[in-house]
């Protein structure tokens, strides 16, 4: 069997697909740090077709350590696909088989139906996975850049998805969606592009990164730096023991007290000296130190750290007040990251907005879990706002 009849062999409705596309050739993307960079690469997948007007988009943000793997499964063909980016193809190798982390949600008669929207889900800037970011080569010199990649901010990724869509020949998009760091691109989609989208879902996410996320954060960053191995990022393996401790430092704040009492209680694991939990998080770090690097995890964070939709704009209240675009504010009621309180508070600024909470006790990680409850709540905002003649 070739590679490409193994691609179309696969049980499920969508594929896995990974593109690549170079951007800013001719001229160079401007950060917000207002350093340039010349040639970047975006990987993103998409489900659907657009349509003549270009205007049945849908963009979907995905967190920290996400990707563009939103739906589809991941196939013989995709990890040959992802040869040339070794994060990517690393992950691809992991989880060959399995669906994107939204597949739930995406597809044929699914709350985002490819048959009806065109759906796009690309790869961050500063991430690992196929877009530009510190474990890219950098073509004047061959090696990676490590840290000498330029600083990324929230704005410097919505600015580089918009390039994209451009690229892609998308009109106006139906609505931005997006949990956690995604919602955070949501939010900042509304503020950046207003009239290029005609609704947003936030899902789990704030205006501005709270003291109580960036003392996380900080953690998790200092976990990763104090390993010997790091060495200012120019490490030549992984700084494993820090990565390792990050991931588990942030696990531990995706879930909650009843989610973790509920799955793991007081149990010691079988034939180990050893509670469940402490593996469980030894398993996640792990996991985390093959697929993910280390300086994009850094870059990643400080970008959430320095996410302010007031920068330069204002206080955020008043950003959020000035924001006309519908939105659909999704809180989780367990949620210890993000609490829920701050997407009330999100929906109680903007000028056009509907606020709905998940009841779960999976705290954070319920945007990833509950699809059920999700698909519920987003499919009747976007059936009205398609109604609307907004």
């Amino acid at each position: 069997m070739t590679e490409k009849e193994t691609k179309n062999n696969v049980d499920c409705l969508i594929e896995a697909n990974t593109e690549f596309v170079s951007l800013f050739a001719d001229e160079p993307f401007e950060f917000e740090s207002g350093e340039r960079l010349n040639e970047i690469t975006v990987a993103y997948q998409t489900y659907g077709k657009l349509n003549a007007d270009g205007e049945n988009a849908i963009l979907i943000c995905h967190a920290l350590t996400g990707n563009a793997h939103a739906a589809g499964a991941i196939t013989d063909w995709e990890i040959n696909n992802a040869r040339k980016h070794e994060f990517l193809y690393k992950y691809n190798k992991m989880f060959k088989g399995k669906p994107g982390w939204w597949d739930p949600l995406i597809g044929k008669g699914k709350t985002f139906d490819a048959e009806k929207y065109f759906i796009i889900s690309p790869n961050i800037l500063g991430s690992c996975y196929g877009t530009s970011g510190p474990a890219s080569l950098n073509p004047n010199s061959g090696a990676k850049y490590r840290t000498s990649f330029p600083k990324v901010t929230v704005r410097d990724m919505v600015k580089l998805q918009k390039k994209l869509l451009d690229k892609l020949g998308v009109a106006r998009l139906l609505t931005a969606v997006g949990g956690s760091l995604g919602g955070m691109q949501v939010l900042e989609w509304a503020a950046l592009y207003p009239d290029f989208l005609r609704s947003v879902i936030p899902i789990a996410a704030s205006a501005s990164h709270s003291a109580w996320a960036m003392s996380l954060n900080k953690a998790a960053k200092d976990a990763i730096t104090s390993d010997p191995v790091w060495n200012d990022g120019n490490y030549q393996v992984q700084p494993a023991r820090g990565l390792a401790l990050a991931r588990q430092i942030a696990m531990i704040s995706y879930r909650s007290f009843n989610s973790f009492s509920q799955k793991f209680g007081r149990e010691l694991h079988a034939g180990k000296d050893k509670f469940q939990i402490e593996s469980y998080l030894d398993y996640q770090g792990a996991k985390l130190v093959e697929r993910f690097d280390a300086n994009a995890y850094l870059y990643l964070a400080d970008a959430m750290d320095m996410h302010d939709l007031g920068k330069n704009r204002g206080a955020v209240k008043d950003v959020l007040r000035s924001i006309e675009t519908p939105a659909l504010c999704v809180g989780i009621d367990s949620d210890i990251l993000y609490p829920a309180e701050e997407q009330k508070q999100i929906a109680e600024n903007l000028k056009t907005a509907y606020y709905k909470e998940i009841k779960s006790i999976h705290g954070h990680d319920a945007f990833l879990i509950e699809f059920d409850r999700l698909a519920e709540i987003i499919k009747p905002f976007l059936e009205t706002i398609e109604s609307s003649k907004i």
